[in-house]
């Protein structure tokens, strides 16, 4: 269904942000003076095509990949119903490369993706940063 509403020529989009702008899945930001305008939506896009990238971005949430972690790693920040649009953001961009250069194939990253890009010593100078502000005093050991 995804092919029927864009299509598979992907010539017309020379960039995947320009595919997402025209499904209207790209996140806006009007803000004037730190005030929010208007409503918290993408905008008007295809209806047809805005419910099946709904439809396998909540199938992909509950999957053991990178975009179910993904979505549920923003579905913890920020809500389920943004999470949805993330990851069908995240599709679509997939779906575009994938279309448009025949030689692509689709390498999932895994949903421990995320565990490897944390850098342990920024981890271990929040979690004693968090405990000082919270009264302790921290002394760390190497395990033996």
């Amino acid at each position: 269904m995804l092919i029927a509403e864009v299509g598979t020529d992907m010539g017309r989009f020379p960039t995947p942000g320009q595919l997402v702008s025209w499904a209207r899945f790209a996140p806006g930001v009007k803000e004037s003076a730190g005030k929010q305008k208007g409503k918290a939506s993408t905008g008007r896009g295809n209806p047809y095509l805005a419910r099946v990238l709904g439809e396998a971005a909540a199938a992909a949430g509950r999957t053991d990949t990178f975009l179910g972690e993904r979505s549920r790693r923003i579905a913890r920040r920020r809500g389920a119903k943004r999470a949805v649009v993330a990851v069908g953001r995240s599709i679509l961009i997939i779906v575009w490369y994938l279309l448009s250069d025949p030689d692509v194939r689709f390498h999932d990253l895994g949903p421990g993706f995320y565990d490897t890009r944390i850098n342990a010593d920024r981890k271990r100078r929040n979690h004693v940063r968090q405990l000082e502000a919270l009264g302790y005093k921290v002394t760390l050991e190497p395990a033996a």
